[in-house]
């Protein structure tokens, strides 16, 4: 018997988990055989804190101060081309991007062609160490008392006073369960008799190219054009480019969809100098939103003991540290450090 059992190994349920561990007996689950197989370990790792909606924005804002430990400075540049004036105020005041001249812009990436007509810029976006803010919270679990079982698939879900949950070769108990089962949410949802949300799993493909023209491009901003429709990032002297695909599928092991990846690579090559000469790895992971593309956090109003942390679509990291306090003060019956409206706006009631 434990307290608590978290299902979901990515940064939703690892950060829930290890908070939730200073207080009670905490068992997480996750199906694969390492933490942050899916969308946790294929995420862009970026901390910008006025990307998405406001109740994400919120979060993230109130996530900042957790952040410092794991972040290092990126920036962030928009981009846009004749005829893309009016996306292109439109993503720059959703951003809080000033508006930059072409020349500085080219300094920070000196592969931007002469079709690029507007840039704006914004210092405050960071990278974040995921991997280390992953081990810290699985660390600080098990220094609690807490359990992390890996590899060790749901199979059923039953209530009666306790939720007993089947695994392949063991039954647990608890007296509350979360959900962080990200793509997977509303399935663990049907197991446990629980009404879903309506998640959709939507597909994110990356490839990874070589250093353009062999620059060094360790200092370069992350780099997009207007309406998100590709962005490239630097990572460990390459970069990381994406069509920025949000394609719904259903849950599962995701992989790049080729076509979607040359259409984004493409939509990349308009804007520089140096053509795409070789993929070296592509890979995709899945962004679940919920109707509203905002998280979902908090109690089931239909069954108090069962808690969800799902919905996190792009968000995940940004949003980890305050999200879990969140959940955790809800699940201790604590008031919430975040304002009332933004907790209103993350509740399953609003479904």
């Amino acid at each position: 018997m434990t307290d608590v059992i978290v299902i979901g190994g990515g940064i939703a349920g690892i950060s829930v988990a290890a908070r939730l561990s200073e207080h009670a007996s905490v068992t997480l689950i996750e199906a694969e055989t390492a933490l942050g197989y899916h969308a946790s370990g294929r995420s862009a790792a970026l901390f910008e804190e006025n990307y998405g909606a406001p109740s994400v924005v919120a979060l993230s804002r109130a996530s900042a101060a957790d952040h410092q430990p794991y972040l290092s400075p990126r920036g962030l540049l928009l981009l846009a081309r004749a005829g893309e004036d009016e996306l292109f105020l439109k993503d720059a005041k959703a951003l809080q991007c000033p508006e930059i001249p072409l020349a500085e812009a080219s300094a920070r990436v000196p592969i931007l062609n002469d079709r690029i007509t507007r840039a704006a810029y914004h210092e405050g976006a960071q990278d974040i160490d995921t991997d280390r803010m992953m081990q810290d919270m699985a660390k600080t679990l098990r220094a609690n008392g807490g359990r992390i079982r890996t590899g060790a698939p749901v199979t059923a879900i039953a209530r009666t006073r306790t939720w007993q949950v089947h695994l392949t070769d063991e039954r647990l108990t608890c007296d509350v369960l979360i959900n962080a089962a990200g793509a997977w949410a509303d399935q663990i949802a049907n197991m446990a008799g629980v009404r879903p949300i309506g998640l959709t799993p939507c597909r994110r493909s990356m490839a990874r190219i070589p250093a353009p023209g062999g620059q060094d491009v360790s200092n370069w901003p992350i780099f997009f054009g207007v309406g998100e429709t590709w962005y490239a990032k630097p990572d460990a002297g390459k970069l990381l480019v994406s069509p920025a695909d949000e394609d719904p599928v259903d849950p599962h092991d995701a992989w790049a969809d080729d076509m979607v990846l040359a259409e984004g690579l493409d939509r990349y090559a308009q804007h520089v100098t140096e053509p795409v000469t070789r993929v070296e790895t592509t890979w995709a992971g899945l962004r679940s939103f919920a109707p509203d593309r905002t998280l979902v956090l908090g109690a089931d109003p239909m069954q108090p003991s069962f808690f969800w942390c799902a919905g996190q679509g792009g968000y995940g990291f940004q949003t980890a540290p305050a999200a879990s306090r969140l959940v955790v003060d809800l699940a201790l019956g604590r008031p919430p450090e975040i304002d009332a409206t933004t907790v209103k706006s993350l509740s399953p009631a609003r479904f």
